[in-house]
């Protein structure tokens, strides 16, 4: 999978005649050129198993993948360069998230599926009580610091696995693990006893 690049930057040096001058375009291309196989060469794979674990297929999980590189092709080199890991992973994210909802919109319905969905679905009372200790939980969580709030989140809310919480946060696999159970326990100290019965 090889991008293609643009070919003209506004912001090319000019020659003395007013033209952006060949060599310095050459220059520009092949600079934003090396930046994209750079990051290719390092955060290719990492991005292909991120995108499997939302779409559980390897040639969807590419497609997804390829669309990252070609937006990272059409980004201005100096904003992402920084901060270019945690940027492909969330355009990666966006991306696998973008087409699930879009499957889910033309995915045939089969009926025996519906009938068994529909006896399993909460009632509308257990649905707001639900919902209401979601709600609740989610004001506790708030009191969490942001690095325990948001590997939880990541985890319960999202479904990450360990590895992608790790590749989109940046964080070694022993620090999520330490983030999600010292945040919980602290979260358990937190809640009312009403909210941990089930």
């Amino acid at each position: 999978m090889k991008p293609t690049f643009p070919q003209e930057d506004p912001e090319l040096p000019v020659s003395p005649g007013g033209t952006p001058s060949r060599d310095a375009a050459d220059n520009m291309v092949e600079t934003r050129e090396q930046f994209v196989e750079r990051a290719l060469a390092e955060y290719e794979s990492p991005l292909v198993g991120y995108a499997y674990g939302f779409v559980h297929d390897l040639e969807r999980a590419r497609d997804i993948v390829q669309d990252t590189f070609i937006r990272l092709c059409q980004q201005d080199v100096a904003k992402v360069k920084d901060g270019l890991k945690t940027w492909l992973f969330t355009v990666c994210r966006n991306r696998a998230l973008d087409v699930l909802r879009k499957e889910s919109r033309v995915t045939p319905l089969d009926d025996d599926l519906l009938k068994r969905r529909a006896t399993e679905a909460p009632s509308p009372d257990e649905s707001l009580d639900q919902s209401e200790r979601v709600a609740w939980v989610m004001r506790y969580l708030d009191r969490l610091s942001e690095n325990q709030r948001t590997v939880i989140l990541m985890k319960f809310r999202d479904g990450l696995s360990y590895q992608e919480i790790c590749d989109s946060t940046g964080l070694s696999s022993g620090n999520v693990g330490f983030l999600i159970h010292t945040g919980l326990k602290r979260l358990r100290e937190l809640l009312p006893s009403e909210l941990l019965e089930p």
